[in-house]
Parts: C-alpha cells; structure tokens; sequence
C-alpha cells in the first residue's frame, strides 16, 4: 500500500513538473514585475517652474500690522465685537459682517448687497480678507486704509445708513461695556469712544484677517504643496501676462486699472476712480482685486456682473490681454487658482457676545447718501 502511494505520489510530481515549462512559456516573462514595482515605486518629482516668476509673489503674512497702529489685544477684541455689531445701522439689523461674511471668505456671494430698506448700491462687496495689505481700499481707492474704510459703509445711505457719527457714537454710549472697552484700547485718551476710534478698532481687527493656503507653503519651498497641474496652470498664467497685475502677495490689490485696456468692458455705466478723482483719464479705472480664494468670491468685477470664474478668465483674457484663451488654457489657469484657496481662521472669526443696551438707542432723523464700496 505504502508503494502504490509513493508511485502515485511521484507520478503527481512529475506531472506538475512535466506541466511546469508549459505554463511559464504561456505567462509574460514580466508578469509578476509591474505589481512589484507598483508598490515600491517612487513619488513622481513634482514640476519646477521659474524663479523668475516666483520671485512676483511672496507668501501672505500671519497678520498684516499697520504703520502707526499697535496691534493691542484689547484693540483687537474691540474691533471683533464693532464688525458684529447690528446696532451702528439705522434699522439696528445690519453689521459689517452682514455684506463681509467671516465664515464665507469675506463675502455674501451677491453681485450687490442688500444694504438699508433692501437698497443696492451699484458696486460688488469686495472681501476683507487680506485688504489690510491693499494700496488703498474700495474699487475706487477713495480710502487709504481699512481704519478709514471701516467708517464709509456705516454712515452709506444704501448701506447701515447712520446718519452722522455723533449718532453712532452714542448708541456706544448707552452701553457701558462698550464704554469700558474703548478705555482699554485706547488707554491715555481723554474720549477714547469717538467715532475715529470705532474705525481704528475695527481696523486693527481686520488686520489679522488672512488665509494662508497651499500656495503660500509651495512659495516657503515645499514643492509638493501642488499638483502638477496646478503648477502647469500658473504657468499658463504667468506666459499670458495675468501675472503683470495680479502679482505680489495678495495677488491684486497694489494697483487701479483700466476695466477694458484692449477691448471696451460692456459695462460703462461706473466712472470707477474717476468719481474720486474727476479726472477723465481715470474713467473706468478699478483696483486690481485680490485673487486669494478667488474661487469662493464670487460673483466677479466691480459691478458683479460675471457668475463663473472660467467667465471671469475669458473676459480677462480679451478685454485686458486682447487675446482669445483655450478652453484648456482657461481650465489650466482654474485650477492653478483653487491653490489660493486658504484656511478661514475659525477662532478668530468667532462672533463675539455683545453688550446690551442700559438705555434706549438714539433713533436717527435722517441718512446720509453714499456710494457702496
């Protein structure tokens, strides 16, 4: 029995030998090898491109601090408490963050904010973030800095439409936590609650609004921070000549300039820094806006007209290049654009609690007309 069992065990054996070269002749000499070099194969060199573009930008700050303002904690809470707050407005319903929404990159995503009564200026509500580092502030550049922007919008008739400063300030007033607060921020000043004061806070606030993104740690020189194709779409970007205003380290905000340098803009309504300045060689001219989180921001231009960012690419390229993008070539520089997308500060952004009122409010006889932004 042992015998019959060895043979039929050696008659197995050479019949799996015997079938053995079939079987190698019918598989891929490198059958097994693209499986093993699949698990062991290296990452994929990320794509260079010039220094010479790169050195037009440079990464976004942790905070952006004024010349001649210190950045006081104190000044700073202020600040956060003023931009939440719904009582500097005529109808007590409307704050900065009304139009300026914190947690939505800076914006309410309307081509025109809803201001006092349901009006609508005429221009798009730009985002705060970062506009601590513009030239100037507004599309129009009719104020130096966010201490002085701040203080526009809540005396603008089609905005919070308060309609002196003297109002504003004593609606501050009537709340002695309010009262307290200012003391701090502004500690050594005989009337640290003025009107001045409320912009100055907020602006101090403001300053501390960045996203730092993807972007800004490829610019620190870790070149995986992006796809390959993300560095191809700056490349694009850079070759059509975009990157000759929308450069430095907001990508936007250091200039004005011609809506329409090649091609008429459609819309010729908005005089743009002309109305500032009342030079007609200044007609149709707008400041260059940022493109940090450019794909979170729109609806697109001063006046809110373009809904899509690929829309907003193409009107570039032929009204200020003269040239007609590829669909590729606007789906390239897209892409490239999602990098600049940041990360909101959620702790910073937290609304704060505010103080109540000990007395009734002032309630205003009249509004100021203004234009928005």
């Amino acid at each position: 029995m042992t015998r019959i069992v060895s043979v039929t065990g050696l008659a197995l054996v050479l019949i799996a030998c015997d079938k053995q070269p079939e079987a190698d002749k019918a598989a891929p000499p490198s059958a097994a090898a693209p499986v093993v070099a699949a698990a062991v194969a290296p990452k994929p060199a990320a794509k260079e491109i010039s220094e010479r573009v790169l050195r037009r930008f440079s990464p976004v700050r942790a905070r952006i601090e004024g010349e001649q303002q210190p950045a006081m904690e104190e000044r700073v809470q202020l600040g956060r408490m003023l931009f939440h707050e719904t009582r500097l407005s005529k109808s007590q319903a409307i704050s900065c963050n009304s139009c300026h929404r914190l947690d939505n990159y800076g914006v309410d995503n309307e081509a025109t904010s809803p201001g006092h009564d349901g009006q609508r200026g005429k221009r798009n509500s730009p985002t705060v973030y970062h506009a601590a580092g513009f030239a100037d502030q507004f599309w129009d550049g009719r104020a130096e800095d966010v201490e002085q922007q701040a203080l526009g919008p809540i005396l603008a008739g089609v905005e919070m439409a308060a309609p002196n400063p003297d109002y504003v300030v004593k609606v501050l007033k009537t709340m002695p936590e309010y009262v307290q607060a200012f003391q701090r921020a502004f500690p050594g000043e005989k009337e640290p609650l003025k009107f001045a004061n409320v912009g100055v806070a907020i602006g101090a606030f403001e300053r501390g609004l960045v996203t730092p993104s993807r972007w800004d740690d490829y610019l620190k020189g870790n070149k995986e921070a992006l796809s390959n194709e993300e560095v191809d779409g700056l490349s694009v970007f850079a070759e059509v000549g975009c990157a000759d205003c929308h450069t430095g380290e907001f990508l936007g905000g250091s200039m004005h300039k011609k809506a329409g340098v090649v091609q008429p803009w459609p819309n010729q309504e908005d005089p743009g820094r002309a109305g500032v300045t009342k030079n007609e060689g200044d007609r149709m001219m707008f400041k260059v806006p940022t493109l940090r989180n450019i794909t979170k921001t729109g609806p697109y231009f001063h006046d809110g007209s373009i809904k899509t960012l690929e829309e907003a690419v193409n009107m570039m390229g032929k009204h200020q290049l003269g040239i007609e993008l590829s669909k590729d070539e606007v789906a390239s520089i897209v892409t490239w654009l999602g990098s600049l997308t940041g990360q909101i500060p959620a702790d910073y952004i937290k609304a704060p609690g505010l103080p109540n009122s000990t007395s009734d409010t002032p309630r205003p006889d009249s509004a100021v007309a203004s234009n928005r932004h």
